[in-house]
């Protein structure tokens, strides 16, 4: 199996934060957005 070395880009990443934050989004949307999240490049801070 190859490794993923695909990385959500800092303005996807953005959005995904906004819909997680959001109550109005639906399970679905908030587990796409998660997923995004989990393969964003860690800041160290």
């Amino acid at each position: 199996m190859q490794k993923n070395t695909k990385q959500t880009s800092k303005r996807v990443a953005s959005k995904a934060s906004k819909v997680m934050r959001d109550g109005r989004y639906s399970k679905t949307a908030k587990s796409v957005a998660g997923s995004a999240l989990a393969q964003t490049k860690k800041s160290g801070k």
